[in-house]
């Protein structure tokens, strides 16, 4: 199915499940999930085999042109995608990729490397998928490697008074750069950091995390709202923009995470406060769809109407927090744009709906909401939302070697771009196969995701 040629069908579905379907639409049928869980896996399996063929231990495939490109630092690839996606290799049962991950990981990958890393990037990334990987194999090397890079990224929390991480940091020296931060970068750390402190009995990694979201928490307005961005040197605020969006989105998903993982009373706490203050002075209507623009964050004034694909997340996180109906109404507002585009643009204006960039990077956001919203309730409506966005991924992104980003999605068909962000080997494809096996080899009571989809809580070994 192609943008250009949705089905009557499965826009009623779409439109039904933002809200918008007229009576006469007749309910979907019953899908069989376990044969599009099959499909999501062979996907997978397809597109890993392109890139071992095209990018072996390269950080990128560039899927159209049979290329790669180094992510990190230039010219010295960390074998990101490789990383990313040992454990939706785990979960899918393709246990010969993943070993076969795993072995290029024990045998090639070293961070003793002479070159800056973006601290944040690198932790969600890297510093995450060995841990999860370590989880669903128990392999204690992976640990190791997980813990040797942690401790590198730790000189950039050094290098503030105020314990807030300097945005890089070079992995051989420790000299860091870029102080000019923000809280997404500052606070995404207490999940991954957290369950090393677990694993390795030291709990110098957690409290570190949690001292850097307190410095920002301690420093909300009157209002209860944070502005994104924060110097490390001085530890104030630098912008008076108050987001959901970029430059602050996984701070607030690791409070609640903290809480879930750790049963951290205080970052249950912050979460509440934080989404009650989101949801007070943040939430607006534009012709009766919410959405959560950008507002000044000592007064709520809206400073602009722009959203990013990348606030849907947004929709699972209020769910989580209690706030189910807001949550489903966020989510149809996301909808509503996937049944208008075929793909959720990039950026909109709320205002207008209007596409405000023709790019899309195989964001993965709209299908995290849809399984976290899943897991509160199992309504099918979440899954059969999730299948449209698989099925126009599939129409639109699908080429040579792999899945591609797309360079327009205004043209008929969807002009395609190149390369493959290492995010997808560990998000998108990752929670279509959950929602859509019910595999056995994750425990979905216990399951807890990292911002990058890192599994951290539920796998069922042996």
């Amino acid at each position: 199915m192609t943008f250009a040629r949705l089905t009557r069908r499965s826009t009623l579905v779409s439109l039904a499940a933002a809200g918008l379907a007229p009576e006469w639409a007749a309910a979907a049928p019953k899908a069989d999930w376990k044969a599009l869980a099959a499909d999501v896996r062979s996907e997978f399996q397809w597109a890993w085999q392109g890139y071992v063929a095209k990018a072996w231990g390269k950080d990128e495939i560039n899927p159209v042109s049979g290329t790669s490109q180094s992510f990190f630092v230039e010219g010295h690839d960390l074998g990101l995608s490789l990383v990313e996606a040992l454990d939706t290799l785990w979960i899918m049962g393709l246990d010969a990729e993943f070993q076969a991950g795993v072995d290029w990981v024990k045998q090639n990958l070293s961070f003793d490397v002479n070159g800056e890393a973006q601290v944040f990037e690198t932790n969600i990334r890297l510093v995450g998928g060995l841990i999860s990987a370590h989880l669903a194999c128990g392999d204690p090397v992976l640990l190791a490697k997980a813990k040797d890079l942690a401790d590198r990224l730790l000189k950039a929390f050094d290098a503030s008074p105020h314990g807030l991480p300097w945005r890089y940091v070079n992995l051989k020296t420790g000299a860091v750069r870029d102080p000019e931060t923000n809280l997404a970068e500052i606070g995404t750390y207490i999940t991954e950091f957290g369950v090393l402190s677990q694993l390795t009995g030291d709990d110098r990694y957690f409290k570190i995390a949690k001292r850097a979201m307190k410095h920002a928490l301690d420093r909300r307005s009157k209002i209860g709202l944070m502005a994104a961005n924060i110097d490390a040197r001085t530890g104030e605020f630098t912008s008076r923009s108050a987001s959901i969006d970029v430059y602050a989105d996984s701070f607030y998903e690791y409070l609640w995470d903290a809480w879930e993982l750790f049963g951290d009373e205080d970052c249950k706490r912050w979460a509440q406060e934080c989404t009650a203050a989101q949801l007070a002075h943040q939430a607006k209507r534009y012709d009766g769809r919410l959405w959560f623009p950008m507002v000044d964050f000592e007064t709520g004034a809206v400073l602009n109407t722009a959203q990013s694909e990348l606030a849907a997340y947004y929709a699972g996180l209020l769910g989580q927090v209690g706030h189910k109906k807001e949550g489903d109404d966020y989510l149809a507002s996301f909808t509503e744009l996937q049944a208008t585009f075929g793909v959720i643009p990039e950026s909109i204006d709320v205002a207008t709906r209007q596409p405000r960039r023709k790019t899309t990077g195989l964001r993965p956001e709209y299908a995290d909401a849809c399984l976290n919203l899943w897991l509160l309730d199992r309504d099918e409506r979440y899954r059969q939302l999730a299948a449209i966005h698989y099925r126009q991924m599939k129409a639109t992104s699908r080429a040579a070697y792999g899945y591609t980003a797309l360079k327009d999605i205004t043209t008929k068909p969807m002009t395609q771009g190149d390369n493959c962000p290492g995010y997808w080997w560990s998000e998108q494809m990752k929670y279509y196969y959950l929602l859509f096996s019910d595999t056995p080899r994750i425990d979905y009571a216990k399951l807890q995701l990292s911002t990058e989809a890192n599994v951290l809580r539920g796998f069922r070994r042996g």
